[in-house]
């Protein structure tokens, strides 16, 4: 919905002439500034907690959330902002981030929370929930990629850079669904903690992967996949 085409009210005509001016509306409604998108993994957390509030990070996903923000900020780039998973884990993620990243607004969403996106081919054995939470996390995680992944508006002057801070099974969706690759192997792809994955949306709506999972400013023995 958002080919320039798909914009224009055809019913509109020019008053002196009656025909549409085709070519100039077109310009009108075509996106001008590319879109950096950084997906960030939440850092380690503790995986015994019982409810979402009790699994906070650990002592070391909170050192791998500081090397994510120091990281970031030595990019010099100009982050517009940062949506994050309303999820503890990420939440945290995002709050030791955004001490990196001093004046960038932070903004919680539901829609980006952990889930089971859709059936994985081919199927694994040691992960398998009930069909009902494909249907359930799967429209979510979908309304996710369609809000936040596309080019950006016609009104948008200047390329933006924004952070989505979430967890694997969104951003392996993500990717995906981007790259128009049959968004069924998700699960083929495999993410560390606090890794960061760049994609580029061009204003022709061209989908760039730069970056996949990248740990690669943390040391070794930081380094986790949890």
């Amino acid at each position: 919905r958002r080919e320039p085409l798909a914009l224009i009210n055809f019913k509109k005509k020019n008053e002196e002439t009656g025909e549409e001016e085709l070519a100039s509306r077109l310009d009108h409604c075509k996106a001008k500034a590319t879109r950096h998108i950084f997906l960030i993994r939440h850092s380690q957390y503790h995986l015994d907690g019982r409810a979402d509030k009790d699994r906070t990070l650990t002592p070391l996903g909170r050192e791998q959330a500081e090397l994510t923000g120091r990281r970031l900020a030595s990019l010099g780039l100009k982050f517009d902002q940062i949506i994050h998973s309303s999820m503890t884990r990420a939440t945290e993620t995002t709050e030791i981030i955004s001490k990196h990243l001093p004046g960038v607004k932070k903004i919680s969403t539901d829609l980006l929370r952990e889930g089971a996106p859709i059936e994985p081919d081919p199927p694994v054995s040691h992960w398998k929930p009930e069909a009902v939470q494909y249907y359930e996390d799967g429209a979510r995680i979908e309304a996710a990629f369609r809000n936040f992944i596309h080019r950006a508006d016609a009104k948008q002057e200047e390329d933006s850079y924004e952070i989505f801070v979430c967890h694997a099974n969104v951003i392996r969706y993500i990717v995906c669904r981007a790259l128009q690759f049959p968004p069924e192997g998700w699960l083929r792809l495999s993410l560390n903690n606090g890794s960061i994955t760049h994609l580029v949306i061009r204003p022709n709506g061209r989908v760039a992967l730069r970056m996949l999972g990248d740990t690669g400013f943390m040391p070794p023995d930081k380094i986790t996949r949890t």
